[in-house]
């Protein structure tokens, strides 16, 4: 029982606490509340004082803005307006000008109708004295025409003849004046030109011949050339066409042909057959076959040197093997590698000398005669310039080059400057004393015409005119070519050579016709 009423005396006791700390609670609230009141009041109060401090701020910040926009605004309008009223006194003073100026006009025109009405009156005047003039004009023509019995036209007729004849007189006579004038100093232009040009280069005179002489360490040697009753040298001779002359002579043998490129052949093969002691007729043909390749090879390599020396560059190679064969061919005695030389050489001095391209000039000097080595016998026929302007169009030579190439000997029409100088240049290098040898050159010509008149014949496979011409011997191909048919075109030949050619003495004509039977052991 106890128990019981304790727990409810601790529990009203709790309530009541309870209660009184709500009352205490309640009453320190309503003090917060008091004080949090109080405070707002002077937080609004502050701030209402604030706020009208910055109004009062910003209006005055607003009220300076406002006067220094102002001031700005008087000071564009000031400027505005003294721009206008400067144009405005422009304007007045132009008007000035211009009323002014409409006054002087006025007067101007009254002057210039004035001086108008004076030139129509003069007009008129002069237009009567000119009917007049012409009236008088015409009356005395009559007048004339009855005194010398003539019309206007006629006389009119005598007179222009007359004059023509004393223009034509006139422009004669100064024509003739300045004709020889201009060929007087042309020529002492020219002889100044080519004597100069002629002095810078230095020649040589012609030293071509017929003959070769090789020399021999001792005479037992050309008895193995010799070879059993001639075998070797008859087949030395028959793949040359060069006549072999063993004679009296002490170590030396005699190569006699006009070709010179054979006559090389043969001294070349004669020299490698004695060096190498094999002489007989099968080692022949091949030496002799090797030779050939190998003068070819030199002719290439002649060619080469000489645009070298002579500064010519961009040669086709057909020109420049045309160039190295030169060398084994002469001109009237002339070696005509030295001549093409020489006409090179001139004519870079004398286009140097009239201001035009020397290297093309050299070049045209070079190429000039490449129509005297012709490769095939049909070349033969053409004029060997027309020819070697043909090489030259082939192998993309300049229109210039070709030009000068065909007309230095008249052939053909000279169109540019280079064409003379080179005709010029070609004949100052033959003309010279001692550049060339009449007499070779038509021997020479002889022993080619001898060559062509077998090569005209059928069957015929080499022909070698030999003993200074005096004997062609001509080799045939065995099967095109009988015994009987052999001495019949021996004869044939004769008489063609009797009929078509002019020579002193007598020509042997000797056909020989070889057969071989080769085989081979393998």
């Amino acid at each position: 029982m106890d128990g019981i009423t304790s727990i409810i005396i601790g529990v009203v006791g709790l309530i009541i606490g309870f209660v009184i700390a709500k009352f205490m609670e309640k009453g320190k609230a309503s003090k917060v509340l008091e004080n949090a009141k109080k405070e707002q009041e002077a937080i609004l109060k502050a701030a209402k004082i604030d706020g009208e401090n910055i109004k009062k701020d910003k209006i005055f910040q607003a009220k300076e803005k406002f006067l220094e926009l102002k001031a700005e605004h008087e000071k564009v309008i000031i400027s505005k307006n003294k721009k206008i009223s400067e144009a405005e006194k422009r304007t007045r003073d132009k008007e000035s000008q211009i009323s002014s100026e409409l006054a002087k006009n006025k007067n101007t025109n009254k002057q210039l109708e004035a001086k108008l009405k004076e030139v129509a009156q003069r007009i008129e005047f002069y237009e009567k004295k000119k009917s007049e003039v012409e009236k008088l004009h015409k009356s005395q023509i009559q007048q004339l025409e009855v005194i010398s019995a003539l019309s206007a036209e006629e006389a009119k007729a005598q007179l222009m003849e007359s004059l023509k004849e004393t223009a034509k007189s006139d422009a004669m006579s100064y024509l003739q004046t300045t004709m020889e004038e201009a060929k007087l100093s042309a020529q002492q232009e020219a002889r100044k030109i080519v004597i100069n040009t002629i002095q810078r280069i230095g020649t040589e005179e012609a030293v071509e011949n017929c003959v070769s002489v090789f020399n021999l360490e001792s005479d037992d040697v050309k008895g193995r050339i010799i070879g059993r009753e001639g075998r070797n040298i008859r087949a030395l001779e028959s793949a040359t066409g060069v006549e072999i002359v063993v004679d009296d002579t002490p170590d030396a043998i005699i190569l006699s042909c006009f070709d010179s490129v054979r006559r090389e052949i043969a001294r070349l093969s004669l020299h490698k057959l004695v060096t190498d002691g094999r002489i007989h007729p099968a080692r022949i043909e091949e030496i002799v076959r090797k030779t050939e390749k190998q003068i070819e090879t030199e002719i290439v390599d002649i060619g080469k040197r000489t645009i070298i020396d002579l500064g010519i560059h961009g040669l086709h190679p057909e020109l420049i093997k045309a160039v190295g064969r030169m060398k084994y061919r002469s001109s009237y005695g002339q070696n005509l590698l030295q001549h093409s030389r020489e006409v090179a050489k001139l004519c870079g001095v004398m286009a140097a000398e009239m201001g035009l391209n020397a290297k093309v000039a050299k070049r045209a000097g070079l190429l000039h005669d490449i129509g005297k080595v012709p490769n095939t016998e049909s070349e033969v026929e053409t004029p060997h310039a027309i020819l070697g302007m043909k090489w030259a169009e082939k192998y993309g030579e300049k229109p210039d080059v070709c030009n000068a190439i065909g007309a230095h000997h008249d052939e053909i029409e000279m169109k540019t400057l280079i064409s003379p100088i080179v005709q010029v240049c070609d004949a100052i290098s033959g003309a010279r004393p001692g550049a060339r040898r009449q007499v070779m050159d038509s021997y020479i010509q002889r022993l080619k015409d001898l060559e062509e008149i077998a090569f005209g014949f059928g069957g015929v496979q080499k022909a070698y005119a030999i003993q200074a011409g005096r004997e062609l011997r001509v080799i045939v191909e065995s099967e095109k070519v009988s015994d009987d048919k052999a001495a019949e075109l021996s004869f044939e030949i004769s008489q063609k050579i009797q009929t078509d050619m002019t020579y002193p003495g007598q020509v042997k004509v000797t056909v020989i016709r070889e057969t071989r039977a080769v085989n081979v052991a393998k």
